[in-house]
């Protein structure tokens, strides 16, 4: 029904185009004229007589209807002049664009047709030129005139879509009539002519969410309070259609997938109301005991979820972090727990969302509480001792078995086994101390020595009787207590100096001491000299009470040949109690002094000396006697060594090891050395030394006697030839050697390679064919020839 309804329609167009241009054509033919050729006449300037014609054909525009598909070609329109009688003198030319292809004109009756169906999409006008001409002589009987073809148009596009799919989004809870998205559609149709090309949007799918605009194709929410935790996509499809949405429109249609935003419009709530948890008293803070979790339906920063401790009895015992990839409270040990003292705890837990919305405050509070409790569980602990560490004192050179202290630990377990001690032998090596098992009594094995050891640093282990496993350690540090047991002596091997010249009351040596002990026991030293010789009558002590004393001369006048060494006993008191002192010797040597107190020399004999030489003068002179008789004994050595020669074995000489290969070789007999007296120069050996960088005063020149050799077989009297012209050549150099191949030699497997002695060798070749080859190989042809020949010659 509805094709028959188009073709319907199309035809009534037809009809409708044809009348309006035959009612146009009508009213041109009334309303524009022309003088025709034949018509008035007009008086030139010139008096010629002018003729103008009727102007006959001033065209409108034609009309066609597209996509027409009757079987006849379309009548478009005709063309026709005033001046066409009918009698068919007058010929109609069409020209412009589609003229002959797509529009034909009967050149008698001037009407024209399309003969193809038009589009008015792909071209909507054609311009055109008619021309009246006369048949026979062609001549143009009317100016051409340009006229348009205007192809109609009918409602055959449909609406379209830029897009295929859309994709929206809107926040979810949003008000009603909150924009989403627009879609538009486009029609090719000719939107200037009818109502082809006037859209009207609706929504086939989608309702009662969404809504559109008939006229804009905007997309608008139709439900209040959509929750994206109930729906979060919807599929949504918009018409497009033509001819005002009437019926007999074409259409088209598109598919829009919107998809609600989040919003945080739901507060986190924990699935229950109270969490249990277990820990054992042997774990170490930061270890996690569990996790709770407080569901919230939102997403992305809407969900996120920060959890924390409000109240309970374990706030100081145990914490809580937030996991934000699972979206989990972490519950972690926070101290160290001890069963014994307190077995449960508990915490009430906040989890809060992190971000909040102002326009969803009413539909809070946006958090949740929940109660965790938490048990402690009894753990086998190992025994604790009652101090972290322990520090004793006791006296060195105290006796074997004297307590130093005691140390005690305890088990902290319900069952509070015994405990048992012992000593980590690691720590004393020297077994200086011994450990009661059950009480925990440390004492000493030996006596200590302050001096070599000032502390011990041991440790005490403490077991359980009836679990081994379970161990605990303490460090223990023992102070060895200082005691007065070592006396005071010299700081240094003290050896003073003093001059025969000196002065009385001179000083000349200041010493100090040292002692082993603690500084209660050692300084302050006091000096002084044995009672025996407090009378010195050469020197005498004076103690400058800061731990130093001086050593000062009593009288003047002192000799080396009388004495030169004295020994001063000096007694070292400490300040220890009781006090301990010692003697140390000071050894003085008397040395001769120059007048400003200058040491010189400190030995006796050195006064028998004459002219006064110091020792580094005696020295020097015995170093240079020395370095004297050095040279001599070298000088004596060289002249008796013999002189080597520079060039060891001169008289050697390597090319005598030099043997030539080049020879035909005859077996054992034929290797022979070069004779190297040949390449040393023979002319010295007759006391004839040429120069061998001037050319020689005469010219060599060839004996008359000697000619070349014949032409003969004879291959000896050809080398002896040559050989005698180089012996008698004194320019030729003496050092070639010539070598014989004359003779070919016996013994050798191989035999021989040359070809001189073929003729008269047992050879099964044929050169008869020699002698074919013309003159030039009548030579060989002797040489070569055959036995025959040979024989016949003989």
């Amino acid at each position: 029904p509805k094709m028959k309804e188009d073709h319907c329609l199309q035809a009534a167009l037809l009809c409708l185009g044809v009348l309006c241009y035959s009612h146009g054509l009508a009213t041109e033919k009334l309303n524009h004229s022309r003088p025709s050729l034949h018509g008035h006449h007009e008086k030139g300037k010139e008096g010629q007589v002018l003729h103008r014609s009727k102007r006959g054909w001033v065209w409108n525009q034609f009309f066609v209807i597209e996509e027409y598909t009757g079987p006849d070609p379309v009548l478009v329109g005709r063309l026709h002049s005033d001046i066409d009688s009918g009698d068919g003198n007058i010929k109609y030319i069409l020209s412009g664009e589609g003229a002959g292809i797509i529009f034909v004109i009967d050149d008698k009756s001037g009407n024209i047709h399309a003969t193809k169906t038009l589009d008015r999409e792909e071209r909507a006008q054609y311009t055109l030129t008619a021309q009246a001409v006369d048949r026979n002589t062609n001549r143009p009987l009317e100016p051409p005139s340009e006229f348009i073809v205007k192809v109609q148009d009918i409602n055959d596009n449909p609406p379209e879509f830029l897009h295929e799919n859309y994709h929206a989004n809107v926040p979810e809870r949003s008000n009603v009539g909150t924009s989403v998205i627009q879609v538009t559609a486009s029609d090719a149709d000719d939107p200037t002519y009818g109502n082809s090309a006037k859209l009207v949007y609706s929504i086939l799918e989608g309702q009662p969410y969404f809504s559109v605009e008939a006229q804009t194709g905007i997309i608008r929410t139709a439900l209040p309070n959509m929750d994206r935790e109930a729906k979060e996509e919807y599929h949504v499809v918009i018409q497009a259609k033509d001819m005002g949405g009437h019926m007999g429109g074409l259409s088209g249609t598109t598919k829009v997938t919107i998809t609600l935003t989040d919003v945080n419009d739901n507060p986190p709530k924990f699935p229950q109301s109270v969490y249990q948890m277990s820990v054992s008293e042997a774990a170490v803070p930061g270890e996690e005991l569990g996790r709770v979790k407080a569901k919230d339906p939102d997403i992305g920063e809407n969900g996120l979820v920060a959890y924390s401790i409000i109240d309970g009895d374990g706030m100081d015992m145990f914490e809580i972090t937030t996991d934000y990839e699972t979206q989990e409270g972490v519950v972690k040990l926070k101290k160290t727990l001890d069963y014994e003292t307190k077995k449960s705890y508990s915490l009430k837990v906040e989890a809060a969302n992190v971000h909040i919305d102002p326009k969803f405050i009413s539909n809070g509070p946006f958090k949740d509480t929940v109660t965790v409790k938490i048990a402690v569980e009894d753990a086998d602990e190992p025994p604790v001792f009652l101090k972290p560490s322990y520090i004793f004192e006791v006296q060195e050179n105290a006796a074997s078995g004297t307590v130093v202290g005691k140390v005690h630990a305890k088990d902290p377990d319900a069952a509070n086994s015994a405990i048992r001690y012992s000593i980590d032998r690691h720590t004393d090596l020297e077994r200086y101390f011994v450990i009661n098992a059950e009480d925990g009594n440390i004492k000493t094995i030996k006596a200590l020595d302050r001096e070599e050891m000032a502390w011990h640093n041991i440790s005490v282990f403490a077991v359980e009787v009836h679990k081994q496993h379970q161990e605990a350690k303490v460090p223990v540090a023992i102070k060895v207590v200082d005691v007065n047991d070592n006396a005071p002596k010299f700081a240094a091997a003290y050896e003073a100096f003093v001059c025969e010249n000196a002065r009385s009351n001179q000083q000349f040596i200041t010493i100090s001491a040292d002692d082993k002990d603690d500084s209660a026991n050692g300084p302050r030293f006091i000096f002084s000299l044995p009672p025996e010789i407090i009378h010195n009558p050469n020197f005498t002590l004076r103690d400058n009470r800061d731990n130093t004393a001086s050593v000062l001369v009593r009288r003047e006048g002192f000799s080396r040949q009388k004495q030169d060494l004295y020994l001063l006993p000096i007694v070292i008191s400490d300040g220890g109690v009781p006090p301990l002192s010692s003697t140390n010797t000071l050894t003085i040597r008397v040395c001769g002094c120059d007048s400003g107190g200058s040491l010189l020399s400190c030995n006796a004999e050195a006064y028998i000396l004459n002219a006064g030489l110091s020792t580094g003068a005696l020295i020097a002179i015995l170093a240079c006697i020395v370095i004297l008789l050095v040279i001599v004994v070298l000088f004596v050595t060289l002249k008796r060594q013999k002189k080597e020669p520079l060039i060891v074995f001169e008289e050697e000489d390597v090319r005598e090891n030099i043997i030539t290969y080049d020879d035909e070789g005859g077996g054992e007999e034929d290797t022979e050395a070069f004779d190297i007296a040949t390449l040393q120069n023979p002319d010295g050996i007759n006391g004839f030394m040429p120069r061998k960088d001037i050319k020689p005063e005469y010219q060599y020149l060839p004996r008359p006697g000697l000619r070349p050799a014949p032409n003969s077989v004879d291959v000896d009297d050809f080398i002896n030839t040559r050989i005698q012209e180089a012996d008698n050549d004194p320019t030729a150099p003496p050092y070639d050697s010539i070598q014989i191949y004359g003779y070919e030699g016996r013994g050798s497997v191989a035999g021989s390679l040359s070809s001189l002695e073929s003729a008269t060798t047992d050879s099964d070749l044929d050169y008869d064919y020699l002698q074919n080859w013309g003159p030039r190989f009548k030579k060989l042809a002797d040489l070569y020839g055959s036995k025959d020949t040979f024989d016949d010659d003989s």
